[in-house]
Order: structure tokens, then sequence, then C-alpha cells
């Protein structure tokens, strides 16, 4: 005779619940964890970067982080919340979803500034030039999320 499952969880031979299950359950956990923890150090990386390069986002990668830290360690998502660089660029557009003025100003502002240096500078071909400008303005397009979201005072 095999033994019944115990509440769909493996059972020894005794009829009590197998203890094994849980801790596979315990370390998948972990592994979720360890996981969301590289992931949202990379993306805050990144995010960091784009506080000094132009034309690659900051508050989105900061914003990914944010979800990660907060699904994997309630420390990390603390400090990252309580960071006097970082931190006001999650806690304002969570609390007020959207941006100052002057934030949305500086992004396209620099995106178009990025794409013009670039296609004059970097690119020597017309032909690409043209195709780098027509992405750009492809972009502007994609920009109008920014333009959507709530325009916040200073």
């Amino acid at each position: 005779m095999t033994p019944t499952p115990f509440y769909g969880k493996p059972v020894k031979k005794n009829g009590l619940p197998d203890a094994s299950w849980e801790y596979k359950a315990r370390t998948e956990q972990r592994m979720v964890k360890f996981l969301f923890i590289v992931l949202g150090t990379v993306s805050l990386s990144v995010g960091v970067l784009g506080i000094f390069i132009p034309g690659l986002p900051t508050t989105v990668f900061l914003l990914i982080t944010a979800f990660l830290y907060a699904r994997s360690s309630e420390k990390l998502y603390n400090k990252l919340l309580n960071n006097k660089y970082v931190g006001p660029y999650i806690t304002n557009f969570r609390k007020y979803k959207g941006m100052t003025l002057k934030s949305k100003i500086y992004s396209i502002s620099m995106m178009w500034t990025m794409i013009f240096l670039s296609t004059y500078f970097l690119i020597p071909d017309k032909l690409t030039s043209w195709i780098v400008i027509g992405l750009g303005v492809v972009g502007t397009v994609v920009m109008g999320f920014v333009l959507r979201t709530v325009t916040m005072e200073e």
C-alpha cells in the first residue's frame, strides 16, 4: 500500500509529511532572493550611471531596483529609499506618480542633445545619421510617457 499524500506534500511510509519538501522550498526562496538582490544591484549600478551619463535613464532603473529589493531584502529596500542621492527619485515617483517640470525638460533636452552630438561627431555617414535622428523621433514619441506623468512642484 502506497502512502497517501498529506495535503499534496510528499509523505514517508509512516504517513507523516516528509520534511525535505520544506527544505527544498526554503532553498528555492533563498535562491530567488539572491537572484533578485543581484539583479537589483545591477539595475542600481546602471541607474547611478544614468545620473552622470546623459541619455541613460535613471528613474526607470531605480524603480526596477526598488521593485527587486522590495521582494528580496527589506534592509536593502529601506537603505535605497533612505539614500540621499537616489531615494528622492523613487519616493517622488511613487508618491506623486510624476516628475518635476525641471526633470521633464532636462530628460528630453539631454536626449536630443546626445542624439545631435552623436550624429554630428560620431557618425560620418549621412544615411546613418538620418536613421539615428529618426530613432530620436521615435524616442520622443515614447518620451510622451514622461510628458503625461503628473508635473510636480519643486
